[in-house]
């Protein structure tokens, strides 16, 4: 997949106002439409002028994709980060105001199932005329296992009067469940970032997600991890010691374990009603013959087993 640029599918620049890449699009549209236009690719164009008018014009969706966008050039090799769009509150789903187009891959990658995972879910109360907020929230595994209070900074996109993109800063302090999941939502009453100049907001929604971890997965209450072994605790079998968020514990190694085999520890994942476990995924680590005494025990091992790793592939 590659990166799309929507500035220049638009022909307009970086910091272009909402009016000008409204006018751009008025007058691709107009170009690129297919039962007016005799261009051979007319309708391509016009599908991806729809598709960049969709971003471009959503202050949400642009500023995400402005962060999104610093790092990449068009037709680069392009997966989106883990979290990219985390800590922009929001106030409305991923609708396009009944715009109509084939969304490319990019799109759907970026905001085809809801920007921020929260599309179907935004909401605006009729009684008091204010909108539930909506944002991503990056935490630790850590905090899910121990719980606590963690304060964030949101980034509100807004367009001012001159047609600029802007943010604003809202700050909120979340107290994190103990045991909460991955893809669960918090709901803060009361403290979406003000409508308008009313100075009263509505329900604000937060999706959590956790940063990446150098040890641990998280499948819902579970935790997996990358476990290295010695070729020789592994044949031998042995008792190791495991990091888990509580401390080391001693897990036994099975005589005879192979590469990617599962150990668990029972109850040492995410807590909950019912607990997680902790799942060890075996990785065999080869010590390295960077010495004539390692490798001429490398050569000792050669001649003494019988042993084609291949085997089971009929080579």
């Amino acid at each position: 997949m590659k990166f799309q640029d929507y500035y220049a599918t638009m022909g307009v620049k970086r910091d272009a106002t909402a009016q000008e890449i409204r006018r751009a699009y008025q007058k691709l549209a107009r170009k690129y439409h297919p039962d007016v236009s005799k261009e051979a690719d007319a309708e391509a164009k016009f599908k991806a002028v729809g598709e960049a008018y969709a971003v471009l014009k959503d202050p949400e969706k642009r500023a995400a994709y402005d962060q999104l966008g610093a790092n990449w050039k068009a037709g680069q090799d392009f997966q989106a980060p883990p979290g990219w769009d985390a800590g922009f509150e929001f106030r409305r789903g991923a609708a396009d105001e009944g715009m109509q187009f084939d969304a490319s891959d990019f799109f759907d990658t970026l905001f085809g199932s809801g920007f921020g995972g929260m599309g179907a879910r935004s909401s605006r109360s009729s009684a008091s005329q204010r909108r539930d907020h909506h944002a991503k929230i990056l935490i630790d595994i850590e905090d899910a296992w121990k719980g606590g209070v963690r304060r964030f900074t949101l980034q509100l996109p807004e367009v001012d009067r001159n047609g600029q993109l802007q943010m604003k800063q809202h700050v909120v302090d979340v107290r994190i469940p103990k045991g909460v999941k991955q893809g669960q939502h918090l709901r803060l009453s009361g403290v979406g970032a003000p409508e308008g100049t009313s100075g009263s907001g509505g329900d604000l929604y937060l999706e959590v997600e956790f940063k990446p971890h150098p040890l641990y997965r998280a499948e819902g209450h579970d935790l997996y991890m990358d476990l290295p072994v010695a070729p020789w605790e592994a044949a031998l079998g042995a008792a190791v010691k495991v990091p888990t968020p509580a401390g080391a514990v001693e897990l036994k190694v099975p005589a005879g374990s192979a590469a990617g085999s599962r150990l668990r520890l029972k109850g040492r994942g995410l807590p909950g009603p019912e607990p997680g476990d902790l799942y060890a995924m075996l990785r065999i680590a080869v010590p390295p013959a960077t010495t004539d005494k390692a490798r001429a025990f490398y050569v000792r091992m050669q001649d003494e087993f019988d042993f084609n790793p291949r085997s089971h592939m009929g080579v």
